[in-house]
């Protein structure tokens, strides 16, 4: 299968958008103003049930849907284009309601990009002692872009939101001078947008002997669910499956973090071969997604999934919480919701896919899991835990809250038991403080 990209401009040449209602391509229009829009005819031909658009949950997540925007931000594009509006005025419409749509969730911007000599290291973000990310320049896009993601500001050509970087020394001095990081992990975007000889660029030098404190190179990817045959007939497929072997060769594990939200992305032959072939290379394929109102909000939905990847040789890793951005309030469940979920799910799969780990929030203090709902003397409460932290030492701590069945993020939480702030508040101010607190990852 030949690979073909469509975007809001011609978007309009797929037989499949000639059948949808003038409201739906309208709708199209506007939202994919503000926020991305991108697919592929892989996705356009195989994953997508046209026969139940607009309730298909894959046409739900990847085409822009009117819901997807606020009301009055809605009006004020389609009266931008209504009017005849030049595309730079839509644009800076859109860029005053994108600036509202909290683009970079968790400090991501602010907080997490690191230091090497005195001078910020953009491309790069050091949120967690063992953790480096890396956004490689040529890896921010994807092959289809999906309605939720917390990436979005990568896509929509704001610079002043993007963060990205060329430069393979960096990384790899970087990583040499922190010897408390073990893991890397490429992401985007999608690094597997990429030509191999580009990723090769980044990745070879991390397997030199002299970068010994190096353990494991993750990879964030949506390709096996969007585009399988990068790793089957795309024209350096069998080069991309060799650099994986190479890095189990070079002594490191290969972690390939593949995105997958809905059953249907699962069931095409080739998704079994890609799968096939990247397990022969002695990497690793752990998956994970948010729960998606709309898309996944089942534990039915959840548990077909998790089983399906389990059978494909897949190790479920984790399940989260939509991210406080973008379309937020179009995907995003109350916390007691998604706890619930996340209980009937694992009772109804078996042990082998418990390995899933949640729900869990990637926010600013770090990965909060919802461990329960529980009664403690005469209050009920939210039992949370950190699994990673800005501070090393919150990891695994577990606190409560009291219990809110509105509360969709972290932010909504109050402490419980008549208590003025979380445990680690006092922590967490100083450390996003400039200048204030450095945290001794060694």
């Amino acid at each position: 299968m030949n690979y073909k990209a469509y975007m809001l401009h011609n978007y309009k040449t797929l037989p499949q958008i000639a059948n949808l209602s003038e409201d739906l391509i309208e709708a199209i229009d506007v939202v994919g103003s503000v926020l991305p829009f991108k697919t592929n005819n892989y996705v356009v031909e195989n994953l997508i049930d046209w026969s139940r658009v607009p309730n298909d949950p894959i046409f739900t997540l990847t085409f822009p849907r009117k819901e997807m925007l606020r009301s009055h931000h809605y009006e004020k594009i389609k009266e931008a284009v209504k009017s005849g509006a030049s595309k730079s005025e839509i644009k800076i419409a859109a860029d005053e309601i994108r600036q509202k749509l909290n683009p970079h969730p968790a400090g991501q911007l602010d907080h997490n990009v690191p230091r090497m000599d005195g001078e910020k290291v953009f491309g790069m973000q050091h949120k967690y002692r063992e953790t480096v990310l890396f956004f490689p320049g040529q890896g921010q896009t994807c092959h289809a872009y999906c309605t939720f993601c917390f990436r979005w500001p990568q896509f929509v050509g704001m610079d002043e939101l993007k963060f990205a970087s060329r430069q393979a020394e960096h990384l790899t001095e970087y990583i040499s001078n922190n010897d408390s990081v073990t893991d890397v992990l490429f992401t985007g975007g999608d690094p597997l947008i990429m030509k191999t000889k580009i990723l090769e660029a980044y990745i070879r030098p991390l397997l030199e002997p002299g970068v010994k404190n190096l353990k494991h190179i993750r990879i964030g990817t949506k390709a096996l669910a969007y585009w399988p045959f990068r790793f089957i007939t795309d024209n350096d497929a069998d080069d991309l499956l060799k650099l994986f072997s190479d890095v189990k060769k070079a002594g490191k594990h290969l972690a390939f973090m593949a995105h997958f939200n809905h059953p249907a992305e699962l069931k095409h032959p080739a998704v079994k071969e890609a799968t096939e072939r990247i397990l022969e290379t002695g990497s690793v394929i752990r998956t994970q997604s948010p729960v998606l109102k709309h898309i996944n909000d089942s534990p039915q939905v959840w548990a077909e999934m998790l089983e399906k990847q389990v059978e494909l040789g897949c190790i479920p890793y984790y399940m989260f919480i939509a991210r406080n951005t973008g379309a937020d309030h179009y995907f995003s469940l109350p916390l007691v919701d998604v706890w619930k979920l996340f209980r009937e799910t694992y009772q109804a799969v078996s042990g082998i896919c418990r390995t899933v780990r949640g729900p869990s929030m990637s926010c600013l203090p770090g990965k909060m899991q919802i461990l329960g709902v529980n009664e403690i003397g005469d209050e009920k409460v939210f039992t949370l835990r950190f699994i990673q932290g800005r501070h090393p030492d919150w990891v695994a701590k577990s606190f409560f809250a009291k219990f809110d069945d509105k509360a969709i993020w972290y932010t909504d939480l109050k402490p419980a038991f008549g208590d003025e702030k979380f445990f680690f508040t006092d922590e967490l101010d100083k450390i996003l403080k400039p200048g204030e607190v450095e945290i001794d990852f060694e």
